[in-house]
């Protein structure tokens, strides 16, 4: 049976639910993380900042991979792979297999939301997609609803390990939907492909060329910032610093999941409706990196001010989502998947490079360094996006 486009897409988004439950699960569970691998705050910075940086290596194969093989045989591989990495996160007896774990995890998840863009891109036209894409973001980020409060409880009952391995049971879901629903779209005959090297090649072209260079600018900062305070700072700073209990700061981290629910929808549709898409991403991430300062500004006022710092900051930043329209629009329809992994070779490698700058800054002035250091640099990515922007665009 053919399902509607919409349902596929919503399907193939499952995958990108996974990716952020088990990357974000760290945040909730820090400080037990900290006492059974026996390791510090710098420290589990670095362990986890390995999500990243496979993720960002991830890309050039992947971004290959769906513009070769296709969507569906992609997302299977990946969301295989997702399984194995949790696994090998839960039952981690030291920081050695966590690492790899968290290798694992970060190649897997590396096409969890490019595998619901690309269908949507071959599949949509132009308006549609922009649409779609902030859907498709809003409804992935709400595995972040599942790592806050529902996992936070999970945490305090069995334990990070029992994380995991709810982590790992959702992937292989999501791989049986995957197989019995998703189509295989026609892919370009072997002799129009270029080698891999070319396609390789190709993808880091994209990456600094002048048509993209602006909005890559602004992605080195975007999602580090949101994978920053979600997946690691947020919880040790209502915890440490504002004293409240995990299921405490699960609940203020679900009430801040739920505006980057709605925030790329909201996005999307204003993308769609009002065409100033660099007003948008510039003001929305300026906005953002104020909001952390804020936060950071407010430690001595009660959890009210984080809940609505933190909120402000996640419904601006995800002006964000206006960065995939953007990407489309500037490449042919055939190099979409090469686009789209450049982009998020910007987005996970400032990941990786702000993740571990936020442990130093951690290791010298605590939680509030951290999370300065991604406030700064949403400030200095979003100046130079304006400043790569052509003059009539400004």
């Amino acid at each position: 049976m053919k399902l509607p486009v919409a349902v596929v897409i919503v399907i193939l988004t499952m995958g990108h639910v996974f990716s952020n439950m088990v990357r974000t699960l760290p945040a909730i569970a820090a400080d037990v993380l900290q006492r059974d691998l026996a390791i510090g705050p710098e420290a589990l910075a670095q362990l986890t900042g390995a999500f990243p940086f496979a993720f960002a290596l991830a890309m050039l194969p992947v971004g290959v991979g769906l513009d070769r093989w296709g969507v569906r045989p992609t997302s299977l591989v990946l969301l295989l792979l997702g399984v194995v990495g949790a696994l090998l996160a839960a039952v981690a007896p030291g920081t050695g297999v966590m690492l790899l774990g968290q290798v694992v995890l970060g190649f897997a998840c590396s096409g969890m939301m490019m595998c619901p863009l690309t269908f949507a891109s071959r599949t949509m036209d132009a308006p549609r997609f922009a649409l779609w894409s902030g859907i498709t973001q809003g409804l992935g980020n709400s595995g972040m609803l599942l790592s806050s409060s529902p996992l936070a409880l999970l945490v305090d009952w069995q334990g990070w390990r029992a994380g995991y391995l709810a982590c790992a049971g959702f992937a292989l879901l999501v791989a049986a939907l995957v197989a019995l629903a998703v189509p295989r779209l026609p892919s370009a005959p072997p002799a129009a492909r270029p080698t891999l090297r070319q396609d390789a090649r190709q993808v880091l072209a994209l990456l600094v060329s002048p048509a993209l260079r602006p909005v890559m600018v602004l992605a080195f900062a975007s999602f580090a910032a949101q994978f920053g305070v979600r997946a690691l700072w947020g919880g040790p700073w209502l915890m440490e610093v504002k004293g409240l209990s995990r299921v405490a700061a699960g609940n203020v981290l679900l009430v801040y999941t739920l505006t980057v629910i709605v925030g790329p929808v909201l996005n999307g549709w204003l993308a769609r409706v009002w065409p100033h898409r660099v007003f948008l991403l510039a003001a929305g991430h300026i906005l953002a990196g104020l909001m952390l300062l804020a936060l950071i500004a407010g430690a001595a006022l009660p959890p009210w001010w984080d809940l609505l710092t933190l909120s402000l900051f996640g419904l601006t930043l995800c002006s964000q989502i206006i960065i995939f329209s953007m990407v489309r629009s500037a490449v042919p329809e055939a190099q979409t998947g090469r686009a789209l992994s450049a982009n998020n070779i910007a987005f996970f490698g400032g990941a990786a490079i702000l993740q571990a700058l936020s442990g130093f800054a951690a290791g010298l002035g605590g939680t509030a360094a951290g999370l300065g250091t991604f406030a700064l640099a949403l400030l200095v990515c979003a100046g130079g996006f304006l400043m790569l922007q052509p003059r009539a665009q400004r």
